[in-house]
């Protein structure tokens, strides 16, 4: 057993069903909790934890992070779960140090995953989709346990290491068109599965933001600057600054490259991520090229334009946020979807009209009304069809249509929103 001592799961079960009367609420978020523990997660000999997506047998670095993020409401008081969690982040950084441009691992170097992709493959790589949020979460996480249990063992040599890597890496990126080695096709598949122009992606200009070849979604961007994943990288920037200051005080020139890089992502953000639509005032574009083109939709992978409170980019109630966020939940979001049992955004990852749990959650868990939360909820519960658990998506019309009958990530996300309803925030936990 991954994590023996479980009362936490109970304790808080119980504080859920005494805040909502709920007992299938109750009892899906007891087995969501319950699936990620038993199914998921890999303790190993030395210590580091491996962590699979669910149904597909390898770890990406952003799903590891986000189906952990529950556990660590739990984690002050549960030495398991503190362990498990510095494994993870320990595991991530020697990832990193394999290939910093892939998306996704094996457990070991079995060259099982997408071999055949025309790209630089390491044996140990399932894929080499270049995402910047696949580089954001690492940090994020090394910082979560850090400032919630106080833990600092995963600070050592090789995650500054880490971050000298990621932070060469996005230099090179802020100038993807004249220093990128990056390429990525892959032949006989969907066009969002590959990159255009022979492996580099539709052009771009310089903007002082990174270039991203493909979202969180894995689906190639349209447009080379993804705004949410460049907004995450400001906030890990910023967390990576406080780490250096603190635990690498020597490291002047990282420092210094950090805070560079960071003041040009935002710069870059404000004067190309923002749109002035005619029905709802500024809002935030979803990519952009420098070259005048925008695309003006949302995605339900995170982070994604809604999510921005939820990296802590910007606060729910700033007017810029609730514009793009009104944008985001209507029907000028091409991505939004409205069926019998479900409203809420969907993926040009998944079939037409299909609304994501994900979404659903990001969309719970940014609300200022809690009657707006308690709504989603109850989706969520009307359309698990039957298994008690989430899924990737849904059809808003007939739930039972849904794809991926095992996804972590998703899971995960309802606990979240359900601890958040039941009085768990992770700024509340973070103030500690």
């Amino acid at each position: 057993m991954v994590i023996a001592n479980r009362a936490f799961i109970q304790t808080s079960a119980e504080q859920i069903k005494k805040e909502t009367n709920n007992n299938k609420l109750t009892e899906m978020y007891t087995r969501c909790m319950e699936n990620t523990l038993d199914t998921t997660i890999k303790i190993r000999e030395n210590r580091l934890t491996f962590i699979l997506t669910g149904d597909i047998p390898a770890m990406w670095l952003r799903d590891s992070v986000c189906q952990v993020r529950p556990f660590l409401f739990f984690a002050t008081e549960n030495e398991e779960i503190q362990s498990m969690l510095v494994g993870l982040s320990k595991e991530q950084v020697k990832l990193v140090a394999i290939d910093p441009y892939a998306n996704a691992f094996n457990e070991t170097a079995n060259g099982a995953g997408h071999q055949a992709d025309m790209t630089d493959m390491h044996p140990q790589v399932w894929e080499r989709k270049y995402e910047i949020d696949s580089l954001c979460y690492p940090i994020q996480l090394a910082y979560l346990i850090w400032k919630i249990t106080g833990r600092t063992e995963q600070f050592d040599v090789a995650f500054m290491t880490m971050l000298q890597s990621i932070f060469s890496l996005w230099q090179i990126e802020q100038h993807h068109e004249t220093k990128s080695p990056y390429r990525f096709e892959r032949k006989d598949c969907v066009p969002s599965d590959t990159l255009k122009r022979k492996g580099r992606g539709t052009e771009t200009a310089y903007t002082g933001m990174l270039w991203s070849g493909f979202r969180p979604s894995d689906d190639a961007c349209e447009y080379g600057y993804l705004i949410p994943s460049n907004m995450f990288a400001v906030v890990v920037l910023d967390y990576a600054k406080e780490i250096m200051e603190t635990f690498y005080p020597n490291e002047k020139k990282a420092l210094e490259k950090a805070n560079t890089l960071r003041n040009d992502i935002q710069t870059g953000i404000e004067k190309f991520g923002t749109y002035k639509h005619p029905t709802f005032g500024e809002i935030y574009a979803f990519e952009v090229d420098g070259l005048g083109n925008q695309l003006l939709m949302d995605d339900a992978n995170v982070p994604s334009l809604l999510s921005i409170p939820i990296i802590h980019y910007n606060k729910k109630e700033n007017e810029l946020y609730q514009n793009t966020r009104n944008f985001i939940l209507s029907e000028a979001n091409p991505y939004y979807f409205e069926g019998k049992f479900a409203k809420g955004i969907g993926s040009p990852h998944t079939p037409d009209g299909y609304i994501w749990p994900i979404g659903l959650a990001i969309q719970g868990l940014t609300a200022t009304d809690v009657s707006e939360k308690k709504a989603i909820i109850d989706m969520l519960l009307q359309t698990d069809a039957g298994t008690g658990l989430m899924h990737e998506s849904f059809h808003p019309d007939h739930p039972e249509d849904f794809t991926r009958e095992w996804f972590s990530w998703a899971n995960m996300m309802f606990c979240e929103l359900v601890l958040d309803v039941a009085g768990f925030q992770m700024t509340n936990v973070l103030a500690k």
